[in-house]
């Protein structure tokens, strides 16, 4: 599963600098797939979804940081643990029980975010 950041969230930023994946984003600011990865052009989901990797996205959250889940690997294949939890002084970052992923699936994505 991906972590997301809840509204205890002190917007400190210690989370962002740790993820490998930039996947983390201060409130308010537009994200792109290929910020911090190999992803560029047109990306395939594998499911018909096709967009651009260099093209903007809305921010997710406009009070606190945030995390893209389709670019959160919980730092499978980096580290032991999510970083972003790790160096967290509130504990915000935590599990997304929505987004639920095994580590075989955690592992292809941080393969296809990081194809060179």
């Amino acid at each position: 599963m991906a972590i997301k950041i809840t509204d205890e969230c002190i917007n400190c930023g210690a989370c962002e600098p740790e993820c490998p994946n930039n996947a983390i984003y201060d409130a308010g600011v537009t994200w792109k797939f290929s910020d911090g990865t190999a992803l560029d052009g047109v990306i395939d989901f594998g499911d018909g979804v096709t967009l651009d990797a260099n093209e903007s996205q809305d921010a997710i959250s406009n009070e606190v940081y945030y995390i893209v889940s389709d670019k959160c690997t919980e730092c499978v294949g980096f580290h032991d643990e999510p970083q972003c939890a790790a160096v967290c002084p509130v504990d915000c970052c935590v599990e997304d029980e929505d987004v639920r992923e095994t580590e075989e699936e955690l592992l292809a994505k941080k393969a296809w975010l990081h194809a060179e």
